[in-house]
């Protein structure tokens, strides 16, 4: 897709993240999503599966086609997020079952020197898939942190006792153990894609790896929650006076290293955006892994800020993919033979507020 700044194509990049995931990627806020001077918002999808999915699930013996699957998601002006999977209501985790993304979006670029929020939750997105009991065990663990931070604040304030802790610790530490041991797991999974991808990008650069970075590193022979237990021992003072949980998973961060250096502290930013790049790719890799089914690749802006040689490679890599969308402001930023292979879509605002897709010559 290719068009003018603020013509929608970030936009329509975002409805298929929405129908991926239940929320977007771009704000955490779903009233943002909601046009000016309008009540709500909804968006459908039709999933189509492709023929080769069909032959490579049979054996190479050829059957009939799987019927679509229309996903709707619907946002309304003080009202709830709505989801329908063929018409029937369900819950967002249940979308990524039919409709599986892989996104670069220009806010990705704070990735590698920004907080560590944003890679805690990038790796919270890498690690769920792979993991069933992930998101619930999340969720354990983020009441668990409320109630110990709710009362280390009243510790502090001389209004609670510390013995109430207990009720907190057992849960806090069961799930927080389960995590880090997932996030582990995951980034063991996910070394050898990424070496490989940041290979193939940038081949005369040395080896990409991800470090994880935990205030609650276990020494010699401990197990995650052996760690986590002697760290709350050992900052049970310290958590009293500040009122606040300070170890757990919820402060532990991610580093991405080139040939063991941290890239944040020496790297251009062609070379962050490649180390981006080739976590996205890898990403793909373990999806697609899962059941042979690969995600749909969406790449917004990608390009810039690419040499021509990093450009080639990936180009390389997008023309194996069975689907991708991309989106730039300028068509001649794609690799020319990816322009003779691909559909072309324009971009225009309509002049209303809102923007048309045309398919035509790029």
């Amino acid at each position: 897709m290719w068009g003018p700044n603020a013509a929608g194509k970030t936009t329509l990049l975002e409805a298929i993240v929405l129908l991926s995931l239940g929320r977007s990627h771009r704000t955490t806020t779903d009233a943002e999503l909601i046009r000016w001077n309008a009540d709500f918002v909804r968006v459908e999808g039709l999933i189509e599966r492709a023929a080769a999915d069909d032959v490579a699930a049979a054996g190479g013996a050829v059957r009939p086609a799987a019927p679509g699957v229309t996903l709707e998601l619907t946002l309304q002006i003080g009202g709830r997020k709505k989801i329908q999977v063929n018409g029937v209501p369900r819950r967002p985790g249940v979308l990524a079952e039919h409709l599986r993304t892989v996104l670069f979006a220009p806010e990705e670029m704070l990735l590698v020197i920004g907080p560590p929020a944003l890679r805690r939750a990038a790796l919270d997105g890498l690690t769920a898939p792979h993991d069933p009991g992930y998101f619930a065990n999340a969720a354990t663990y983020g009441r668990a942190l409320q109630q110990r931070n709710s009362l280390l604040r009243a510790i502090r304030e001389g209004e609670a006792d510390r013995d109430q802790l207990r009720l907190w610790d057992e849960p806090f530490l069961a799930s927080g153990a389960a995590i880090v041991a997932a996030r582990l797991r995951l980034l063991d999974l996910l070394a050898e894609p990424l070496a490989a991808a940041h290979r193939e990008i940038a081949p005369a650069e040395e080896r990409l790896t991800l470090g994880y970075v935990s205030n609650a590193a276990p020494l010699a022979g401990e197990s995650p929650c052996d760690a986590l237990t002697r760290r709350l021992r050992e900052t049970a003072e310290k958590e009293a006076w500040n009122g606040s949980t300070l170890i757990g998973p919820h402060r532990d961060d991610l580093v991405f290293c080139l040939g063991g250096r941290d890239l944040a502290t020496f790297s251009s930013r062609g070379q962050q955006r490649t180390a981006i790049l080739a976590l996205k790719l890898a990403e793909l890799d373990l999806l697609t892994a899962l059941d042979d089914r690969p995600p749909l690749l969406l790449l917004d802006d990608v390009f810039s800020e690419l040499d021509p040689a990093r450009r080639a490679h990936l180009v390389r890599r997008i023309a194996e993919l069975p689907q991708a969308l991309i989106t730039t402001t300028d068509p001649n930023d794609i690799d020319a033979d990816l322009r003779r292979r691909a559909r072309a879509w324009r971009v225009v605002p309509d002049g209303d507020g809102g923007a048309r897709v045309l398919e035509g010559d790029a």
